[in-house]
């Protein structure tokens, strides 16, 4: 027997009051899934949710801005440091123009190890073509805030967007930073092992006060963190639950080999091809130190002052890796050329695609 629908049930209807609207029919399980009515978007919204307002013009007008503000920032800094790009375009145009290219191939590849070990701090796969993008476009912010502050920024936007938490997402960076120093540490170690007659340490060895120096700022860092979770209770719930997702996270991802692989050798690698690109452009004008000598004092240079909160690690790392080459044995105006042309394509030849692609990836909503 067929049961009477709901709006035909016999009995008296209620009066001075509006028809019930009729409940959906109950899915019947023999039947298969009911195909239900399209709702409109209003009834698909959580129960208590507000819409929310319309973007005005002058939201539109700031988020235009925001847009173009990574190529305005550009502009200016090329103002500020024009005669820097101008030096280096000149001298590496009697450049060979082969092992240029060489270097332009070693900067790419630099783009990808950065990707790797971003994939590498986390479980969940992010899409490959995005991810590589958002890394290109964290380059040119990079070398606007210091202490890479404008990379982080970026790929924070990216987490986000993907739909990782806040608090694993900054567990994620925390990772990243923290194991791209301790990689480079261990090549340096391992070249110090493999070729200890063929590098010149002493020269480029740290003296005691350097070395108190160094164990001074990281005592203090580490006591600027201790004071400010003790002192400070909005920021103390935040670091503790980033702290307990990264360890977390770092059981986790130490149990895939995929995400091992990708952390810990993008991080190696990254080092070496910053070096590659410095030796090939030497290379190009005419160094005679082998990839060894240049890979030894590029890591050196870069560990001792790579602390140092400059945008992008220009200027400190450029000083010591001058020193350190010419430390080496090379002519110091062919050191100094060879890292200017290293900045060229590593930080202004990218510069204006990368804000390009950030704003892009800004207007497409994807950060």
């Amino acid at each position: 027997m067929t049961p009477l629908p709901l709006d035909e049930t016999p009995g008296p209807r209620p009066t001075g009051s509006a028809t019930a609207p009729a409940a959906p029919p109950a899915p019947d399980p023999a039947a298969g899934a009911v195909a239900l009515p399209a709702l409109p978007y209003r009834f698909l919204r959580p129960p208590g949710s507000v819409p929310g307002p319309a973007p005005t013009a002058t939201a539109r007008l700031l988020r235009r801005l925001l847009v173009l503000l990574p190529v305005l920032l550009i502009a200016v800094w090329v103002a500020f440091d024009w005669r820097t790009v101008y030096d280096g375009c000149v001298r590496l145009g009697s450049a060979d123009p082969w092992w240029l290219l060489a270097a332009f191939f070693f900067t790419c590849l630099g783009w990808l190890s950065s990707s790797c070990v971003r994939q590498g701090a986390l479980p969940e796969r992010l899409p490959t073509g995005l991810l590589i993008a958002s890394q290109f476009a964290a380059g040119a912010a990079n070398h606007v805030l210091p202490a890479s502050l404008g990379a982080h920024a970026v790929t924070l936007r990216f987490l986000l967007g993907r739909g990782i938490p806040l608090a694993r997402a900054t567990a994620s960076l925390a990772l990243y930073s923290l194991v791209r120093p301790i990689a480079k540490t261990l090549v340096l170690l391992l070249f110090l092992l493999t070729s200890p007659d063929l590098l010149r340490v002493g020269t480029l060895a740290p003296d005691g006060r350097t070395l108190a120096l160094a164990a001074g700022g990281v005592a203090g860092a580490v006591t600027v963190a201790a004071v400010l979770v003790t002192a400070v209770r909005p920021l103390r719930r935040p670091l503790l639950d980033a702290v307990r997702s990264a360890l977390t996270d770092v059981r986790v991802l130490h149990t895939m080999p995929s995400r091992v692989v990708a952390l810990w050798g993008g991080a190696a690698a990254a080092p070496l091809l910053q070096a590659s690109v410095i030796f090939s452009v030497g290379a190009a004008l005419g160094l005679t130190l082998s990839w060894a000598q240049v890979a030894f004092a590029f890591l050196a240079a870069s560990t001792a002052v790579g602390a140092v909160p400059a945008p992008g690690g220009i200027g400190p790392i450029d000083a010591a890796t001058v020193f350190a080459l010419a430390a080496m044995g090379a002519p110091l105006d062919v050191a100094a050329t060879a890292v200017i042309g290293y900045r060229v394509l590593t930080v202004w030849l990218p510069l204006l695609p990368g804000a390009l692609a950030l704003s892009t990836l800004v207007q497409r909503k994807v950060l």
